[in-house]
């Protein structure tokens, strides 16, 4: 039996001329992740294991943006902890403050991530870079201390379930609404540590942001990594971002899925998952009459400079709903200058938005949009657990960024095609 993508990088990074689901392995690691909340803990592990300094200077990255820039005293601390071993330590990658970004956009956009490679990283959305090719998953602080100390990890050799699709994407629906579709119709548990392999000839119609996406939710599906193959569009991104040398991998023609999927693009609607799990999902049609409060464009999921256009191209020359409060965060200070320069964020404080600098801010209930008890907010963000923008009591609603913008216009959730044109 043949090896899935996922697989083969693992045996590369192991040493292994093949390796089998359920089999545990050592591999070698390429880039080892955290931040402001993850790291401190790491930290003090690290400093346990006795050793002088990490592995390779180059291959750990360390980027404060949950509590940044810092709400309180508390992550004042925290990141002081961390910005003071990135200098004892010389890490090169350390990112704060005028250069920094949230992190799943920022490391890709940095070049420091390209196919082939395994990442690991204390934030459970580092299976993001997998829209690259690459096998990168979340892992636990103390695992994050011995990656930054010995440059190995161990691994389970997930799995893999694969997701064919085909078709092209709607107006107005975009690689959000593909995986909110796809994680209503398999479960949040429905890939769990699984490999989610996406083929077939409807990844060429996604783009590089559609992809860091769905990638990056597929640990709402329990899923131990999300992965797509490297076409013309990966190598792009690539060679626009990257000095390094890359592997590409490919699935062998036999290898072995728990199960297979097709999902027809051209299907999808507009997509909304309800509180307060990602797979409670109803199309556009079905959501009835839902008024909010708050709307939050951006986060890791989608804070990248399409988001960005598609928000802006609803929201230009119309107002925000009186009442609505309206929160952009760009993910990058590159997005953000970007969209600087093609008059976006004009055309979107214009509106009524306020527009931040980047951060994760009310994503996890951190800081700079916390919702009250009893308030709603539509959010581009990945989780709408139970408390997770604020009070117990408030709710979240993922949805696009066509979606979002569309509802701040409005004041409740909202099909982008009634607003648009």
């Amino acid at each position: 039996m043949g090896m899935t993508m996922t697989q083969k990088i693992l045996a590369a990074h192991a040493g292994h001329e093949e390796v089998k689901a359920g089999q545990l392995i050592m591999a070698n690691l390429d880039l080892v992740l955290g931040n402001d909340i993850t790291a401190p803990v790491a930290i003090t592990e690290f400093e346990k294991i006795g050793v002088d300094g990490v592995f390779d200077r180059g291959k750990v990255a360390i980027v404060p943006d949950h509590f940044t820039p810092n709400k309180d005293i508390q992550a004042a601390e925290q990141c002081k902890v961390v910005r003071s071993f990135a200098q004892e330590k010389q890490i090169e990658n350390y990112f704060e403050i005028g250069e920094m970004g949230i992190e799943h956009a920022l490391l890709p956009e940095k070049g420091l991530v390209v196919p082939g490679d395994v990442v690991i990283g204390a934030d459970s959305h580092t299976c993001t870079y997998g829209a690259l090719g690459a096998f990168s998953t979340g892992i636990g602080s103390t695992d994050m201390a011995a990656g930054m100390a010995t440059g190995q990890t161990w691994f389970k050799v997930p799995a893999a379930m694969q997701f064919r699709l085909t078709g092209t994407l709607q107006e107005w629906v975009s690689g959000k609404d593909v995986i909110l579709h796809i994680i209503g119709r398999i479960g949040v548990d429905g890939a769990l540590y699984r490999s989610m392999e996406f083929v077939g000839e409807g990844v060429s119609q996604l783009s590089m942001d559609d992809r860091f996406t769905i990638a990056n939710m597929a640990i709402e599906a329990g899923a131990k990594n999300g992965i797509f193959p490297v076409d013309e569009q990966t190598v792009a991104y690539v060679k626009e971002h990257s000095y390094r040398d890359y592997t590409v991998y490919e699935a062998d023609p036999d290898a072995d899925y728990d199960t297979c999927h097709t999902i027809d693009l051209s299907a999808i609607r507009p997509t909304v998952s309800f509180p307060h799990l990602p797979d409670n999902t109803r199309t556009i049609d079905e959501v009835g009459d839902v008024t909010v409060d708050q709307v939050v464009i951006g986060s890791c999921t989608n804070g990248r400079i399409g988001d960005i256009r598609t928000a802006a191209a609803i929201l230009k020359g119309r107002k925000v709903a009186k009442g609505v409060r309206l929160i952009v965060f760009p993910a990058t200070q590159r997005i953000y200058l970007q969209a600087l320069r093609e008059g976006l964020v004009e055309a979107l404080v214009e509106a009524g938005a306020a527009f931040s600098t980047p951060t994760c801010g009310p994503c996890l209930g951190g800081h700079m949009g916390i919702l009250a008890k009893g308030e709603r907010a539509v959010a581009t963000t990945n989780r709408n657990f139970v408390g997770r923008m604020g009070h117990p009591e408030s709710e979240v609603y993922l949805a696009s960024p066509a979606v979002a913008a569309a509802t701040a216009i409005t004041g409740r959730i909202t099909d982008p095609a009634s607003v648009s044109g």
